[in-house]
């Protein structure tokens, strides 16, 4: 489990600063990175992209945290 808390931290910290901002995004998608993307751990950029390519597979919470993410993404590119 410290695994995954550092995986979801180091999310927060850099490969991908959109997703799991806070203590509810990551507790929404802490279950998910540990049945979907354990493998990924602790790589946040692969677990990211994990999560993203498992986008139907994942529990509602979670799914929200990477759509918002996704929006955010988008939101930003799109001013450059």
């Amino acid at each position: 489990m410290k695994s995954a808390s550092f995986a979801l931290l180091a999310l927060i910290a850099g490969a991908a600063p959109a997703l799991a901002e806070s203590r509810a995004d990551r507790a929404a998608c802490t279950p998910d990175v540990m049945r979907l993307c354990a493998s990924q751990i602790p790589n946040a950029t692969a677990i990211a992209a994990c999560l993203r390519k498992q986008r139907p597979n994942l529990s509602p919470g979670c799914g929200l945290v990477i759509d918002q993410s996704d929006r955010s993404v988008r939101t930003v590119s799109n001013r450059r």
